[in-house]
């Protein structure tokens, strides 16, 4: 089921943080365990509240929900990334006689706020490479072979591509960084998106556009033609005097609906086809049209 971490709150999108800490400071007063001993459900609905507050106050982790939504966000982030510096020490310890540490490690399974309590045995090395991903896989999503290099060893790793996503966006992938030493966790690999140019579609957000050539006569006098989309060849009527550069709309053609976010549109832009050459019958009838004024 997924997470409207505004919800939990109860809070709106545009919410500042010092709003957003009381909401939850609220919240957390009514459901933390220290006052609702031995009840499941209150149990339950902090957690709730305390991993959407840590998402919405961490300035880059809320701006990554509110970018990928929650499938997307949590492709990005695991449980422990979502608690890791999440400013929680001066909220856990305060509502009653149980530890913030040791109330934060019972609940969350170790994930440990900033502030208190023993270190973790050292994380291994995050590892951070560019990976080129061919645009009609960036829309659709699949599967990407990557290989890359940790310490002496030649790794190879088989990534899933969430659908929709975009230039620039971040993967990552779990333990696939450095060893750790003295017994903690592997790194993580994170993988910066580049998505490669497309012969046929140009994205622009969550559109496509699409070039076609047409000869000047057939935009003057109409005609019908076929557009490719991911789906396929479409038929679509070209109207008489058709302007170069104008557009003709395909909706829903576009990226695909993901992650809550409706599907785009396909635009086909309509160009003119200016022949290189010309016979000697076509340029005696341009010639001809010329003299009209055409």
């Amino acid at each position: 089921m997924a997470k409207d971490y505004y919800q939990t709150l109860g809070v709106a999108k545009d919410i500042e943080p010092a709003a957003l800490k009381k909401a939850y400071r609220k919240l957390a007063q009514t459901y933390h365990p220290d006052r609702n001993p031995g009840d499941k459900k209150a149990e339950d609905r902090f957690k709730e509240i305390t991993e959407a507050y840590a998402v919405l106050s961490d300035k880059e982790k809320r701006q990554q929900y509110d970018r990928f939504g929650e499938s997307g966000f949590h492709q990005r982030y695991s449980q422990e990334d979502i608690f890791r510096n999440a400013d929680l020490g001066d909220l856990f310890g305060n509502f009653g006689a149980g530890g913030g540490e040791d109330l934060f490690s019972q609940l969350f399974g170790g994930g440990r706020p900033r502030g208190r309590g023993p270190r973790p045995p050292a994380k291994g090395q995050d590892y951070s490479m560019e990976i080129s991903v061919p645009l009609r896989l960036a829309i659709e999503g699949g599967e990407r072979h990557v290989e890359y290099r940790n310490g002496d060893q030649v790794e190879q790793i088989n990534v899933r591509i969430p659908a929709g996503i975009e230039e620039g966006a971040k993967l990552r992938v779990s333990g696939k960084g450095g060893p750790a030493p003295a017994g903690g966790r592997n790194g993580d690999l994170y993988l910066q998106i580049r998505i490669e140019t497309d012969a046929v579609f140009t994205r622009d957000e969550n559109n496509l556009l699409v070039n076609i050539q047409l000869p000047y006569s057939q935009l003057c006098l109409g005609t019908t033609t076929e557009v490719p989309t991911l789906q396929g060849e479409k038929r679509i009527k070209i109207p008489a005097g058709m302007q170069p550069g104008g557009k003709i709309r395909l909706r829903g053609f576009g990226v695909p609906a993901s992650a809550g976010r409706p599907a785009g549109d396909l635009y086909a832009i309509i160009n003119v086809e200016v022949p290189a050459q010309l016979d000697d019958q076509q340029r005696k009838l341009l010639e001809e049209l010329a003299k009209t004024g055409l």
